[in-house]
């Protein structure tokens, strides 16, 4: 049973209720996609350009916690990195090539513990043959790097914390910083440090906010408006030409 009929020259605009439920109900969600992709979109341009800005000095990380320091800021701290307990973030690449994040304790002089990512590095082919991590770090230094925050999944199955009997370095897949600290024995900061390309004793650091690039989220909001504006398009034209086959 149609909702309305309204004569349209030689037409009868007639929708019926279950086509019209079932329209609206779709463009609704194809416009709240498209919505939620516009923002996703507005906050990656945010990243970047907080990412732009914590460039533009070095900010001494003393007492502070790097809780308290905004995202991206470019910080300095003192202290000596632990050598002989390190991570190998696992399901890290760079162009296309398997590989692991190093992370690596470095013991602030007020014996607060903060994790330096010391970049990428690539992998063996063979899960037994982890690579050499050491190098020397008998002296305090002060290292500088980014404030940011630990790797995250997009699915629970890529998850994987360290295991606490295993020996050092331990493999570990976006784990939360409460699963570092258990493994390492000792509280650490809740964020980590992404060490400056040109500081010494790294990998490959090729540092950027993660994600997408804006104009793709944006892209893919008009996409799904599109979507909405076709639809509805299509329960127009569906509405008028059935009425017209029942008269």
């Amino acid at each position: 049973m149609p909702i309305v009929r309204i004569p349209i020259g030689r037409r009868v605009f007639a929708p019926s209720w279950t086509m019209t439920a079932l329209t609206f109900a779709l463009c609704f969600a194809f416009v709240s996609l498209g919505r939620w992709q516009w923002d996703r979109g507005d906050q990656r341009e945010m990243q970047i350009i907080a990412f732009k800005r914590g460039t533009d000095r070095a900010l001494p990380l003393g007492s502070r916690s790097t809780a308290e320091v905004p995202r991206f800021q470019r910080v300095s701290a003192i202290g000596q990195f632990d050598t002989q307990r390190q991570f190998l973030l696992d399901n890290m690449s760079h162009d296309g090539q398997a590989g692991y994040e190093v992370l690596t304790p470095f013991v602030l002089t007020d014996g607060r513990i903060v994790l330096v990512n010391r970049g990428w590095i690539a992998f063996s082919g063979f899960r037994d043959r982890l690579p050499d991590l050491h190098f020397d770090a008998a002296n305090a230094m002060t290292v500088l790097g980014r404030v940011d925050e630990l790797p995250s999944a997009g699915l629970a199955q890529g998850k994987m914390p360290p295991p606490v009997d295993a020996a050092w370095p331990k493999v570990t897949s976006f784990p939360a910083a409460s699963e570092l600290a258990k493994a390492l024995g000792h509280a650490i900061e809740p964020r980590i440090v992404l060490l400056d390309p040109k500081e010494p004793n790294g990998y490959l650091r090729d540092w950027h906010p993660p994600g997408l690039e804006p104009e793709r989220h944006w892209s893919y909001a008009v996409q799904w408006w599109a979507f909405a504006g076709v639809l509805f398009l299509i329960w127009a034209m569906l509405s008028a030409r059935g009425a017209r086959t029942a008269s």
